[in-house]
């Protein structure tokens, strides 16, 4: 905001000056202002003096964008921003008179970056969602994607056009640097190197097939399924290979690769790798196997749980890209058209955990939560179990209100902690082995209140915390 209002600002008093602008050739017409560049060290030195600024400027010198339309860039002058709120976001939609409606976590609107359809039409594409959290947009049908900042700036150089649309290239056109394009390109060579170079489940031998089954315990995993989501196998590091298929195009965006590796005390411990490289891989494995129709959806936080689900019960399921750890908010716009949404992310305390952050996010009146307990494990153990996933699925409870909590709840919540110790202990004393016992640990939220009379090793006790933490 008071970024426009300065260039805005600098427009008009650089207005009376007589100047005409030259527009650059370089420069594509929608990155282009007919503005020009002050003077800047003695306006910001003495900016109370009107004619100091008029005197110094520079009619020789255009003054383009102040910040790109990049959703990376960053303002050299920090301005002091309020935190941005849905309300605001709404009031600005309705001054530049763009419709929209709500959504989960999203507002929808006509994209800008499509033309507009025929007035009657009843073909109006809502396909621009904008997070109400954060203002992040996204275009499904381009794949553009910005900040706020980024859509203000295209709405107002599109209306200052008198144009009813802006050209995708504003933001998707914008010229990397040499570092980003040589780095982009060798990811996705290597993302081709990988799919083309892994095999298929169909093309291994059954005895291969079962071996694989077995060191990845997908053995209950049935080779149509495996198919159906586009798993191979690469032999060179013996991974099951994930694949990221657009849900624009289908196209081949990344890959995950899940390797496995046996410790010194005989464990199986499993790696993952993406390419791209995590931060860019924004991958909802199984997306593009979802009809626009579909209304429900089973969000687990592994690939194998995911085909699990779907195998056993039919519905459409996805797995996040980083399991529990994170709900990418570039992801929001794509669970948008699912009005009941359970999460079963997995079959420990901190998989509950998560879900219930999560279905803050994606919206608590359609979230239902799968509680992880013995009889509910994570979908892939549950199918190798041979346990009813669609009667686990059923059986989901509504997320509870955040102001309203029930006995039920709390019990639930008390009995997990009993029945999982060891997954909700605190950081252990290193000293004191019978506090931990008793205690459990150090834990976050708690307050323990140690008493005793003088000479008793109250301040024993307390050097050791402080080094235990310290450490």
């Amino acid at each position: 905001m008071w970024r426009s209002r300065f260039l805005r600002g600098a427009g008009y008093l650089l207005q009376g000056t007589g100047c005409s602008p030259c527009k650059p050739a370089h420069l594509p017409p929608w990155r282009y202002l007919s503005f020009y560049q002050p003077c800047f060290k003695p306006v910001l030195q003495n900016p109370f003096e009107k004619h100091c600024f008029e005197k110094r400027l520079r009619p020789d010198v255009a003054l383009y964008f102040c910040r790109t339309l990049r959703k990376d860039a960053k303002s050299i002058i920090d301005f002091p921003v309020q935190p941005l709120t849905v309300t605001d976001i709404k009031q600005y939609l309705r001054s530049k008179d763009i419709p929209f409606h709500d959504g989960y976590s999203c507002l929808h609107a006509p994209s800008i970056f499509l033309e507009p359809a025929p007035e009657g039409s009843g073909r109006e594409n809502y396909s621009l969602f904008i997070d109400k959290t954060t203002g992040q947009f996204l275009c499904k049908e381009t794949l553009v994607e910005g900040s706020w900042e980024d859509l203000q700036d295209c709405i107002e150089v599109m209306l200052n056009e008198g144009q009813t649309s802006i050209s995708p290239n504003v933001l998707l056109g914008f010229p990397e640097s040499l570092e980003e394009q040589e780095e982009r390109e060798m990811e996705m060579k290597e993302v081709q190197r990988i799919w083309s170079s892994s095999v298929p489940f169909s093309d291994l031998l059954e005895e291969e097939v079962q071996l694989v089954k077995t060191m990845f315990q997908i053995g209950k995993l049935t080779n149509a399924t495996l198919k159906k989501f586009g798993v191979r196998f690469f032999k060179p590091t013996k991974s099951l290979v994930f694949p990221w298929f657009s849900g624009h195009d289908s196209s081949l965006r990344g890959v995950k690769l899940l390797s496995a590796a046996m410790k010194d005390d005989r464990q199986v411990v499993y790696t993952e790798a993406t390419v791209p490289k995590v931060s860019r891989y924004h991958n909802l494995f199984g997306l593009s196997l979802v009809g626009r129709k579909d209304g429900e959806v089973v969000l687990t936080g592994r690939e194998v749980d995911s085909m699990a689900v779907s195998q056993a019960t039919g519905l459409p399921s996805l797995a996040l890209p980083r399991g529990v750890s994170c709900l990418p908010p570039i992801l929001l716009p794509y669970l948008e058209q699912f009005k009941k949404v359970t999460l079963w992310l997995g079959g420990d305390m901190h998989s509950w955990e998560a879900s219930k952050i999560f279905s803050r996010k994606l919206g608590l009146k359609r979230c239902s939560l799968i509680r992880p307990g013995e009889f509910q494990p994570c979908p892939s153990e549950a199918l190798a179990q041979a346990r009813n996933l669609m009667r686990i699925v059923k059986a989901s409870i509504p997320a509870a209100h955040k102001s309203i909590v029930s006995f039920k709840q709390l019990r639930e919540d008390v009995y997990g902690e009993l029945a999982n110790v060891e997954q909700v202990a605190g950081i252990q004393w290193s000293r004191f082995l019978e506090l931990n016992r008793i205690l459990k640990g150090h834990r976050k939220g708690e307050l323990t209140v140690f008493t005793g009379t003088v000479n008793t090793g109250l301040l024993c006790i307390f050097l050791q915390k402080k080094l235990l933490f310290k450490h």
